[in-house]
């Protein structure tokens, strides 16, 4: 039997046992200048394939700054390989015995409660994003948050004012802005170089349907009932949930869930806060939203996946700008003005490929490449450049300033909300109205009535809530 078939079948508590065997508290002597408090303490919620692409490397790579002391998972099989893959860079990188034993935990409440600890990254999926953000905040840690930033508008709202309310940092995981060309081309947008803006053309990915699957057996390793969380309780199956594979590799491909209803949006949020958040950075409307929005979609009619499928979305702002979305577009953003277009996506490109640009880039491209070479003047708008562009060295130094990131907590929520209004378009397959300031539907009940979910205790924003004012 092989190492990873042994530690799926090896019960959580033993797990527990094993990893918080090891001292919790080094001599700060042995680290020198890096001893634990000149260095932020990081604790990790959620040890599945986000956190092992984002937050794992984006921590460690900045262990000038930070130090991971803590991970927590819900699935033994996870925390273990979450605390071995921490353990393993920093013996590689700093050397044995440079730095702490980390800390396992299944239940991220426990960690919390830890005071050594200053800050976390929570890279579960989306049903489990505001709840612990907010509790994380309450319980006085600076949070990165994955994107979305919520299940509903209604708990991204209670998300945002309590980390508000309590002072934390916040960096919502939205890693473009900290991409040159993306901030590059929303200062070109804001600095006119296209004239008047007129449209913008996103496009994002799509989720193909499934099959029916059969009930299974929950693994030992993975506390089920709680991964739902506040969500119904459902029947449990793999796909449902993430791979249990004994292969590391493919127990970390791309998890069933994201493709549920019941524990996201789909495409819509999944990728479509990405380019959201850049439009809304363009134009400057990062803490309002659209006024208007027409949706539609095509949903599967059987299968246990039942995120939308092909669709499109027309968002118009007070701007009067008109936003469409769309899988059928290309991957990326194409800003429209009265003077000229302007693209962007991901990929390679640096400061200097705009100076010399002399060629068309897949990665950022203009109807006239001299807007590209003209920078932006020391007299123009500069936006937030993070350090190295590197997004979570930027949430890290604004831990030490108290300056916002980036990616503050407002603008995550007004991003996310912008989304699920086109969600919701798109499930009533009609126009809705949108009142960002009120954030409600005027006069629309059927489309109010999704500003929230039913919560199943003892999980969710509003519990979070109601524990507080006891």
């Amino acid at each position: 039997m092989s190492k990873e078939t042994t530690m799926k079948h090896t019960d959580r508590r033993q797990v527990l046992k094993a990893a918080l065997a090891f001292p919790a508290i080094v001599p700060a002597a042995v680290f020198g200048k890096a001893a634990p408090g000149n260095l932020i303490q990081v604790g990790q919620i959620g040890c599945g394939r986000i956190a092992r692409a984002s937050e794992f490397p984006g921590v460690l790579r900045n262990h000038d700054m930070a130090r991971f002391t803590a991970v927590c998972d819900l699935d033994t099989v996870r925390l273990a390989d979450g605390k071995e893959l921490v353990e393993s860079y920093y013996a590689r990188t700093l050397g044995a015995g440079q730095f702490a034993p980390v800390k396992a935990y299944t239940n991220y409440r426990e960690m919390l409660a830890d005071k050594s600890i200053d800050a976390v990254c929570i890279s579960t999926p989306d049903h489990w994003h505001a709840e612990p953000a907010m509790e994380a905040a309450l319980a006085g840690k600076d949070i990165y948050l994955q994107k979305p930033a919520s299940l509903t508008i209604l708990e991204g709202r209670q998300m945002a004012d309590v980390v508000k309310e309590t002072g934390r940092i916040f960096q919502m995981g939205s890693q473009q802005r900290s991409d040159f060309q993306f901030r590059y081309a929303c200062e070109l947008v804001r600095n006119g170089r296209l004239g008047k803006l007129k449209e913008i053309f996103i496009g994002l990915p799509e989720d193909p349907g499934g099959d029916e699957e059969p009930p299974m057996t929950a693994p030992k390793n993975l506390d089920y009932e709680t991964w739902l969380g506040s969500t119904p309780l459902v029947y449990y199956t793999e796909k449902r949930v993430h791979p249990q594979s004994p292969d590391i590799k493919v127990r970390y491909e791309r998890p069933g869930w994201l493709r549920c209803e019941q524990f996201g949006a789909g495409m819509i949020t999944g990728w479509g806060v990405h380019h959201v958040d850049i439009a809304h950075w363009a134009m400057d409307t990062e803490y309002s939203g659209p006024v208007d929005v027409a949706g539609n979609a095509e949903y599967p009619k059987k299968g246990l996946w039942d995120v939308h499928g092909p669709y499109h979305i027309r968002a118009r702002y007070a701007n009067g700008v008109a936003v469409y979305l769309s899988e059928k577009y290309p991957n990326g953003l194409r800003f429209i003005g009265e003077e000229g277009w302007l693209w962007v996506t991901r990929g390679r490109y640096t400061p200097e490929m705009a100076r010399v640009s002399d060629k068309r880039s897949t990665v950022l491209d203009a109807s006239d490449l001299r807007i590209l070479r003209e920078g932006i003047k020391p007299n123009e708008i500069h936006l937030h450049a993070s350090p190295n562009n590197d997004h979570h060295r930027d949430w890290l130094a604004s831990i030490r300033s108290r300056q916002q990131p980036v990616a503050p907590v407002e603008v995550g929520h007004r991003t996310c909300s912008a989304c699920l209004v086109g969600h919701t378009a798109m499930k009533l397959g009609r126009t809705v109205k949108w009142d960002p300031a009120q954030e409600k539907f005027p006069g629309d009940e059927q489309a109010n009535a999704m500003l929230r979910r039913p919560q199943r205790a003892p999980f969710g924003t509003e519990y979070v809530l109601a524990r507080r004012s006891k």
